[in-house]
């Protein structure tokens, strides 16, 4: 699970939760540039239209409630990362 969270490029993990990684980091970083292509991949992954939408709902939502707990610098989970120093 560790290896996800750091980096889930490396992590060992089968190829359909491969490609949800990288829609949910398409979709996080640079939501703009989504296109029906990257649904069309999941669902070469065998992902039906409800669960991409599921999909999109979480990582959506996910996102979303990170901006607020970064906006108001809420305590960190003792197991968590500290945030990174900003200048």
């Amino acid at each position: 699970m560790r290896a996800i969270a750091t980096d889930w490029r490396g992590a060992d993990m089968p190829e359909a939760d491969r490609a949800l990684c990288a829609y949910a980091e398409k979709l996080t970083r640079t939501p703009a540039d989504m296109t029906l292509a990257d649904a069309e991949t999941l669902r070469r992954h065998g992902l039906e239209d409800v669960a991409i939408h599921d999909v999109i709902q979480v990582v959506s939502y996910f996102n979303y409630i990170n901006r607020v707990a970064d906006a108001v610098h809420v305590e960190l989970e003792p197991e968590m990362d500290p945030y990174p120093e900003r200048t």
